[in-house]
């Protein structure tokens, strides 16, 4: 929606659609949240649009004009009063793009599934939700006591049944086929980083873990295993929602792997330990569908090796997904489904459906994508 030539409202929703149909694609995860802000039409969230005064873009203080420069080094202060222009004119609380979305979507043959990062609070900083705002008291915490500025526990319940809520909306709301978890992003990137020098999460030591009397030693498996509690009985909670459903909907996720990073490059020791997710009890109790592990690699690591790891963590009992940037070439593309092809996975993520417009081969990337898709 920020670039040139897509317009706001349905024919820019139709065009964004029509250009993935090209490329062969069968489903589409639509991105409904922004930091805390909704993409969509929500009686729960802000819309997204204007940032927050003090923001990502506009930060106030000279450390924070430090940071953005230190993540944008290549952007002019004018280029970006133009990205807050674009921004702000952006009326999601008068047009809901995920509607027209699902609707469109449908008509033209595409599955249409809401990607949900729901372990994030804010996006760079300035999208903030107002349930973070109003109450602090349910942030993280890390193991020397200081709070972080946005993102909110699980071991509270008022924040699963907030972030619930979000998904009751949804499944409501709209006629999507299917969930699609994000535990990925998380928060404002001044809290970075988000663990410790071993890659064990600093956070989890908010008072519902604590008062439990488990002793706080990250040596011990079932301290790190009742600081991942929390997020497992969400998705049990989840699990429960979409049964309720009249129809099928599908919970797929998206996690991490031994060679993650978040950030700047910082660290994350696998799912259990590095992000407090259980992805094996989610898959012992059936609790998802599918999962797919992030494509940030660090130390050697690759799709293939993550996939490797992600399927063994779950022990084959759920499917497993690759994931690939969209390609830049036929060439790319065709590794990307040779390692998918190698592992015997049968979907492959692409990330993110935007670049496809930045190709400047991309009607024979296209017509390669298309013929690789009718293959499988």
């Amino acid at each position: 929606m920020l670039k040139e030539g897509v317009a706001w409202g349905v024919e820019g929703v139709r065009q964004m659609l029509d250009k993935c149909k090209e490329c062969g694609w069968s489903r589409v995860y639509w991105r409904v949240l922004d930091g805390g802000r909704a993409l969509y039409k929500s009686n729960l969230l802000q819309p997204m649009g204007a940032w927050d005064a003090d923001s990502f873009w506009t930060p106030q203080s000279d450390a924070d004009k430090a940071l953005l420069f230190r993540f944008t080094p290549n952007l002019s202060e004018p280029q970006r009063a133009a990205l807050v222009k674009k921004f702000t004119a952006l009326d999601y609380a008068h047009f809901d793009p995920f509607a027209e979305a699902v609707r469109y979507g449908h008509e033209i043959g595409l599955q249409v599934h809401a990607w949900v990062t729901i372990n994030e609070d804010d996006h760079g900083w300035g999208l903030q939700s107002a349930f973070s705002k109003l109450h602090p008291q349910f942030r993280w915490r890390r193991r020397n006591g200081r709070t972080y500025r946005s993102q909110l526990s699980f071991s509270f319940p008022e924040v699963r049944r907030y972030k619930l809520a979000i998904l009751e909306e949804l499944l409501s709301g709209y006629n999507l086929d299917g969930i699609f978890l994000d535990w990925i992003r998380t928060g404002d990137v001044r809290d970075n980083p988000q663990n410790d020098t071993a890659g064990i999460a600093d956070y989890g030591y908010e008072n519902p873990l604590l008062e439990t009397g488990a002793v706080p030693d990250n040596s011990n498996e079932p301290w790190i295993r009742r600081r991942a509690e929390p997020q497992t009985e969400f998705m049990r909670a989840v699990r429960e929602l979409v049964h309720k459903q009249k129809r099928l909907v599908p919970i797929a996720t998206l996690v991490g792997h031994p060679w993650h990073y978040r950030g700047e490059l910082n660290t994350i020791d696998g799912n259990l330990r590095g992000l407090l997710l259980d992805v094996a009890a989610w898959a012992d109790e059936g609790l998802v569908d599918a999962v797919v592990a992030a494509g940030y690699y660090r130390d050697g690591g690759n799709a293939e090796l993550a996939w490797r790891a992600l399927r063994e963590e779950t022990g084959g009992k759920v499917d497993v997904w690759t994931y690939a940037w969209v390609p830049g070439s036929v060439a790319d593309l065709e590794q990307s489904v040779g390692v998918a092809d190698n592992v015997a996975a049968r979907q492959i993520l692409f990330w993110e459906a935007d670049y496809i417009d930045d190709r400047v081969n991309a009607v024979e990337l296209k017509e390669a994508m298309r013929k690789r898709a009718a293959e499988r």
